[in-house]
């Protein structure tokens, strides 16, 4: 800082101003430091302004955003609603395994984070959530709702999911299978029920052997699916319970060679990218995921500036949409139409069934 002083013709505070922006400096004498850093090539050291400010201005984010297509569109929304604070993220990913995480957690304390938005893994978390708690350190769970000790933020997953099998059931099926996430997970066991709650409004009774575990992962997924078209009765329909887990859907139909909606509907949780350009393009649910991300980064940044120290945790859930393309089986669509899932279940402009390509 120094030599950039000593270059720019200032004092060394001048310069301190004009890269923490403690105060306003003049245009010209902030060129010239501006052009003396960039000559000398002067990186500010962080650590030790964090030391002394107590803040790094950076947010934690732990989740399993390399094995986990959701969370890669998260991660880059949580960051761009950062920088527009001020803050920069760090990624650490979980593998969605209890232990990654806690090594995760443990590597973003020590590079003395600011405050973490987590996505919790499968299993026994509580380590992971009472060191949390224990250091004080502000936190958003997000995506999965597990402990109300702590702010949560995501979008509601039973209305949404009802709303798919109805969709199919008013289509004329009745054998409606699902593929289920992982077990141990909130959003899993919240589609789950969204699904038997679908098929009760519209009368059906729900069969255990039209639930299988994709285990939220592609290859599963492509197994279970093709349990499923190897039992006497198969399914006529399939809801895919996110978007990792469509994409072994749609493998194990085309090695099957059974089409897609003729020979069984789809229907699916996330919105894939270029799923409007799939042959058939794909109804589903999309989630508000930069909403989601901007209210979780909201939510963390009051926490840490103290702003919410007298509010107890919140938990924000955020309606679906429901995206209407051409897989569940009706009649090719000049455009994606989308209508908001009602959290409550009531007022929803969701269609129930529609023109049919062919009666199932």
């Amino acid at each position: 800082m120094a030599d950039v002083a000593a270059r720019a013709r200032v004092s060394v505070s001048t310069v301190s101003h004009v890269i923490n922006g403690t105060r306003p400096v003049n245009a010209p004498t902030r060129a010239r430091v501006e052009r003396a850093i960039e000559e000398t090539g002067y990186l500010p050291n962080r650590v030790a302004r964090s030391l002394a400010t107590r803040g790094t201005q950076l947010i934690g984010i732990v989740m399993s955003a390399l094995t986990n297509r959701f969370f890669v569109a998260t991660v880059a929304a949580i960051d761009r609603a950062g920088r527009r604070h001020g803050y920069n993220s760090v990624l650490a990913d979980s593998r969605d395994e209890v232990s990654c995480e806690a090594e995760a957690l443990h590597i973003l304390l020590s590079r003395r984070v600011d405050g973490v938005i987590l996505a919790p893994a499968a299993g026994d978390r509580r380590p992971v959530l009472d060191r949390l708690l224990t250091e004080g350190v502000p936190t958003v769970l997000i995506d999965r709702f597990e402990d109300n000790r702590f702010d949560q933020v995501g979008v509601e997953n039973v209305q949404a999911t009802a709303s798919l099998v109805e969709h199919l059931a008013g289509l004329g099926h009745s054998r409606i299978a699902l593929v289920s996430g992982l077990s141990g997970l909130s959003t899993t066991q919240e589609r789950v029920a969204g699904y038997k709650l679908g098929l009760e409004r519209s009368g059906l009774v729900p069969r255990r052997e039209l639930v299988v575990s994709g285990k939220s992962a592609a290859e599963p997924a492509e197994r279970a699916v093709n349990e499923l078209l190897d039992r006497r009765h198969p399914p006529t329909a399939i809801v895919s319970g996110n978007n990792y887990m469509t994409i072994g859907v749609l493998r194990a139909l085309r090695a099957r060679r059974a089409r897609v909606p003729d020979d069984i509907a789809v229907a699916a949780f996330d919105d894939i990218e270029f799923a409007d350009v799939f042959q058939p393009s794909l109804t589903v649910i999309a989630q508000p995921i930069d909403k989601i991300a901007a209210t979780a980064v909201d939510l963390l940044i009051k926490r840490m500036s103290g702003v919410a120290t007298d509010c107890g945790p919140q938990c924000i859930r955020l309606p679906g949409t429901f995206v209407h393309r051409e897989s569940c089986g009706c009649e090719p669509l000049q455009s994606s139409k989308r209508w908001p899932v009602s959290p409550d279940g009531r007022g929803s402009k969701v269609p129930i069934g529609g023109p049919a390509r062919r009666p199932t």
